[in-house]
């Protein structure tokens, strides 16, 4: 995409919070050029929480924002679904303190994203290209991001069940492979997890509605995996939100080997905190460097 965008309508959903179990409503609207995605709490004055690095609280079971005291939890499947369908500005007006879980996957966002429409500002879109590898390891697990002209994603995941395994994915992520292959994979979890999570105030809001279950050997959902490799592709939902809170559209090729929200996190406050892994760039001159390297 050449120009910054944002929603044509606004548009609206209601469902329940994952983790808090409170009813919420999210409602999408059009924002100025180069706002960003912003969260509203409608409840509290429309007080703003930009969808930044800078205000990132808490990255266990999900991914939060906090500002001067106010909180916004579980932003990871819209932000990923507002970065993948190339909506750079909207926003999001929030009466309550997470957003809504729905189907636990990003298929209901960007349909309520197709519902709104996309409007492009005359002003050129700015990308953060990656200049150099970087990356961030621990206990066995790794998350790296290498130069790379569009926006590429390699993810891995192992978990010790005959239902899951060992999967990876490859992809370059556009609108229209985001929306079939990553969005439909809803977030996942395991039985034997459930007691401990409850007990850890987690969860309080999951059904077989919203969430795949996984037995020690099989899954609760009666209607099955939507994808033989579903979690995987979750998780590559998951990396994208916390991906987004870069601010920028990304090109590089990110390879992520088990890791969770909180490297995913640990990852892009590595690149903010040092300007010279990347540099801002427009459509047009990218395109420039890429005709440029043909030729030659």
């Amino acid at each position: 995409m050449r120009f910054e965008t944002t929603v044509q309508r606004p548009v609206e959903a209601t469902g329940i919070g994952l983790h808090s179990g409170v009813p919420v409503s999210i409602r999408i609207l059009p924002a100025p050029l180069s706002s960003g995605i912003v969260f509203l709490r409608s409840d509290l004055d429309n007080f703003p929480v930009p969808a930044s690095w800078r205000y990132v609280a808490r990255v266990s079971y999900a991914t939060s924002l906090m500002r001067k005291g106010v909180l916004i939890s579980t932003t990871e499947h819209l932000l990923s679904t507002f970065y993948s369908m190339g909506i750079d500005n909207a926003y999001v007006a929030i009466d309550n303190l997470e957003v809504p879980i729905l189907d636990g996957s990003g298929a209901p966002f960007v349909r309520l994203l197709a519902q709104a429409g996309i409007r492009q500002y005359r002003r050129k879109r700015r990308y953060l290209r990656i200049r150099r590898p970087v990356s961030v390891e621990e206990k066995g697990k790794r998350i790296s991001i290498l130069p790379d002209e569009s926006f590429r994603l390699t993810c891995e995941i192992d978990f010790p069940h005959p239902m899951v395994g060992r999967q990876s994915l490859e992809m370059e992520v556009t609108p229209d492979r985001y929306s079939s292959v990553l969005a439909p994979a809803r977030t996942f979890g395991f039985e034997y997890e459930l007691d401990q999570m409850r007990n850890m105030g987690l969860i309080r809001g999951a059904s077989l509605e919203s969430a795949v279950c996984f037995t020690r050997d099989g899954l609760l959902n009666p209607e099955g995996l939507r994808f033989p490799d579903e979690p995987c592709r979750h998780k590559a939902l998951d990396l994208i939100g916390d991906l987004a809170l870069l601010g920028r559209p990304l090109l590089g090729h990110v390879i992520a080997e088990r890791a969770g929200h909180a490297m995913h996190a640990a990852l892009v406050a590595r690149i903010m905190s040092d300007p010279s892994l990347y540099e801002i760039l427009t459509f047009d001159q990218l395109a420039s460097r890429v005709a440029q390297a043909l030729v030659s």
